[in-house]
């Protein structure tokens, strides 16, 4: 009898998950699968796919001069944007952190810049941020200095889709600041008695205890960093001179502008390839600077 019932118990929990589990099979594992074969295919939507082996992948690395610009966009976009948003959204939480009157809607104005997302408001506002007659060059005016376009021109457009992305810190800062809770007060109690500063105190309480925090952000904002396309198409659609021609653009692009869905499923599994190595390689790093509180140290 007990057997039976932990059977049906067992049926019970396969009935409740079936539709997520089709879906996943049929949304997500079947396309992927797709995707591996259309790699090895020339196929445009409009014709059956014709097999041509490794054809896709050697003319990415060896003709296509727009992968090595995007590719190059891209990664000078990651190593730049991740570390000068974590950095923000870290230091907006601390600020948060605090016991005063108002905080909660304090944190709320702070937050609603992330909830805009990448939309057409905001092509709009960064232009009227960052364009000729922009708030930028109105504030430099005023100091008697010569403004840009800094959305138009190659050496700035990548720049301001950056402060772009490090304007929407609201997620890493809300994962950072309930971190920043769980940190128990005797450690910074026992840190006072011992005569640290606030200085000492972050580098030698604050930052140990919120490492895995920031190795969860880092990991979540590099993988998503590497797949930045709303704001690189709305507001630059890539350029100028490619100076903004995202990775996700260019296969945005193959895909739906030139019908190349072979080619195109090429570049996502090089995508793929490269944000695993990129993340592999954090993890590999991670032993070396992330504390948990099991490991003793």
């Amino acid at each position: 009898m007990r057997r039976r019932n932990k059977h049906d118990l067992s049926m019970a929990g396969y009935l409740y998950i079936a539709p997520w589990l089709a879906g996943f099979l049929l949304l997500t594992v079947w396309p992927m699968m797709q995707s591996v074969y259309f790699s090895f295919t020339n196929y445009s939507l409009l014709e059956p796919a014709q097999w041509i082996g490794l054809r896709n992948y050697r003319q990415i690395f060896t003709e296509d001069t727009s992968f090595v610009h995007s590719l190059k966009a891209t990664t000078l976009f990651v190593f730049l944007s991740v570390p000068l948003k974590l950095a923000t959204a870290l230091l907006i939480a601390i600020v948060l952190n605090r016991k005063l009157k108002g905080m909660h809607f304090y944190r709320t104005v702070i937050y609603f810049p992330s909830l805009i997302g990448a939309s057409v408001a905001v092509a709009i506002l960064w232009n009227n941020v960052f364009g000729v007659h922009g708030l930028v060059n109105q504030l430099l005016s005023y100091l008697h200095i010569e403004g840009k376009n800094w959305i138009g021109m190659p050496e700035t457009a990548l720049g301001t889709l950056i402060v772009l992305a490090v304007w929407q810190f609201g997620s890493s800062m809300v994962i950072f600041l309930a971190g920043l809770k769980q940190i128990p007060g005797e450690f910074y109690e026992a840190a006072a008695v011992d005569g640290a500063g606030k200085l000492r105190t972050f580098f030698q309480v604050t930052l140990p205890l919120l490492s895995p925090i920031i190795l969860f952000n880092l990991v979540l904002q590099t993988i998503g960093s590497f797949q930045m396309f709303t704001q690189a198409f709305i507001i630059t659609k890539g350029g100028p001179v490619e100076s903004t021609y995202m990775y996700a653009l260019l296969l945005f692009d193959k895909a739906f502008a030139h019908f190349q869905m072979g080619y195109a499923s090429a570049l996502a599994w090089i995508l793929l390839a490269i944000i695993a190595a990129v993340t592999a390689l954090i993890f590999a790093t991670a032993k070396a600077w992330v504390h948990y509180e099991t490991d003793g140290r």
